[in-house]
């Protein structure tokens, strides 16, 4: 009984002198510490390094191809002599109003111009008739887009010449018909909701998927590996486990955002420079930098729940189970923002689902890219997710310190709460 006693005396001797060093060792830089080794590890990981270098080479590749196969129309060239070259501005101006990319060459003569058609210089070549219309040449078709840009500079030619006939002045009737035009109200006071937006936030909301759903069960990877091998009864030596949670937790999370960000520059950069994102680049960039804080609260929220379920096993292959609800949750939105939202960008269940904490770090990115969220409906989310990583702090942290210090079979989550 002396003999035991003087055990347990010692134990909390020794349990006193750890806290007083760990009191004597600011909790900032313990978190760097530990933050930094994560830190470390993972970027020195080659797996990590090749799977960055795939993400941006991939999203690069998607934006260039996209680019490449766009539909532009591609540039037509129409020839015409000398003496019909002030058909040239008529011809340009019929393209531009149908949204076709003309430019007219100017020929010597009409064997000249058939000339260029055979060698496939220009397009077609056209001469203006008496009657005001176009003869055209061309080595096989001529193409619809083509036949209806011609065909609507051919008869404001012939409009031009019927006034002239009547005494007009044609240069004056193409001023007024210029300058007419039509006045848009828009009784909507909500942002263009186009294409590009569209794919911004599905491209958003994405990225943020696969970025939670690869580096979240890494944390629960990273605390079942050192509660097997008992590397975390060492490092619980000198540090308290809420420590060592958050610590993990941050490393990881800087490790992954850096990562998140260097795709989304690489996309956002080439989207604009290519025109695949049709929008002003403030808009484009302030989505992005709404993603990159929906993906923080994101994965400080999946971090936490992912560190206390790893905590609760001790080894790699129970951990489908502990982890399997909480990826099930991340799944959930992705799926919904995926399949709903491209046919309905107003949704109603949409826009509920990304007022709950665990779907709002993919949903409203995506809605927010989107354009059809209001602004309080975020701020709304923001501060229900913020709450709900308050508490799971507290739950998470009792659960991570009275579960990892246990190895063998599973511990119930009930009896890790109430542990201790």
């Amino acid at each position: 009984m002396g003999g035991g006693g003087g055990v347990g005396e010692r134990g909390v001797v020794g349990e006193r002198e750890r806290e007083a060093a760990l009191e004597g060792v600011g909790s900032g830089r313990v978190l760097r510490l530990v933050a930094m080794r994560e830190i470390t590890l993972r970027l020195r990981n080659r797996a990590f390094q090749v799977i960055t270098g795939l993400f941006v080479v991939a999203i690069a590749a998607t934006v260039l191809i996209l680019n490449a196969v766009d539909g532009s129309p591609p540039t037509r060239t129409v020839a015409l002599t000398a003496a019909d070259g002030r058909q040239a501005a008529s011809i340009v101006a019929a393209g531009r109003s149908l949204g076709e990319k003309v430019q007219v060459r100017t020929v010597a003569d009409a064997a000249a111009g058939s000339r260029a058609v055979l060698d496939g210089d220009v397009d077609a070549f056209a001469q203006v008739t008496a009657s005001g219309s176009y003869r055209v040449a061309v080595k096989d078709e001529l193409g619809d887009a083509l036949g209806s840009v011609l065909t609507v500079a051919a008869r404001q030619t012939a409009l031009e010449g019927q006034i002239a006939s009547l005494g007009g002045d044609p240069a004056t009737v193409g001023r007024a018909v210029q300058t007419a035009g039509v006045t848009v109200t828009a009784l909507r006071s909500d942002e263009d909701r186009s294409g590009s937006r569209l794919l911004l936030g599905m491209l958003a909301g994405g990225l943020i998927y696969v970025s939670l759903i690869t580096f979240g069960p890494q944390v629960s990877q990273g605390v079942i590996e050192e509660k097997s091998s008992r590397v975390v009864e060492l490092l619980l030596a000198v540090v308290r486990p809420w420590q060592l949670m958050a610590g993990k937790v941050l490393g990881i999370g800087v490790v992954a955002l850096a990562q998140l960000t260097l795709i989304g520059v690489v996309g956002l950069g080439l989207g604009l420079a290519t025109g695949q994102l049709d929008m002003p680049a403030g808009l484009a960039v302030g989505a992005v930098a709404t993603a990159l804080l929906w993906y923080l609260l994101g994965f400080a929220m999946y971090a936490l729940l992912f560190a206390g379920a790893g905590a609760l096993v001790s080894r790699q292959e129970d951990a489908t189970g502990v982890t399997m609800p909480i990826i099930v949750a991340l799944i959930i939105p992705y799926m919904v923002g995926l399949t709903v939202l491209p046919a309905s960008p107003e949704s109603t269940l949409v826009l509920v689902l990304a007022m709950i904490p665990l779907f709002a770090p993919i949903l409203m990115p995506m809605l927010v890219g989107v354009g059809t969220v209001a602004a309080w409906q975020v701020v709304v989310a923001v501060v229900l997710t913020v709450v709900m990583i308050v508490v799971l702090v507290w739950l998470a942290g009792r659960v991570y310190g009275n579960a990892v210090r246990r190895s063998g079979t599973r511990i119930a989550l009930r009896d890790a709460l109430r542990a201790g």
